[in-house]
């Protein structure tokens, strides 16, 4: 598991152009969106490209990723339960 979350830290920071923010500053419960890291809705869009390109799972509720994009933590269970890749 800390593999995979290190894996999603490394992609999430390239994905989306995290220069300022480094792997080991990248808390895993830290809230993603809001006052945490500060992503939003145009980076929730590659966060759901990312989990269907590199880990096969397709999301379609909108709700859904809500819940599964609280954190790294969030995600990395949520990618462990559900991968296909």
């Amino acid at each position: 598991m800390e593999a995979l979350k290190q894996e999603l830290k490394e992609k999430i920071i390239a994905a989306l152009n995290l220069e300022h923010i480094s792997v080991e500053e990248f808390d895993d419960n830290e809230t993603l969106f809001g006052d945490g890291i500060g992503l939003d809705s145009i980076d929730a869009l590659e966060l759901i490209v990312l989990l269907d390109k590199d880990y096969g799972i397709k999301l379609t509720d909108p709700k859904e990723g809500k819940t599964i994009f609280q954190s790294v933590e969030t995600m990395a269970n949520y990618i462990s339960a559900n991968r296909t890749k």
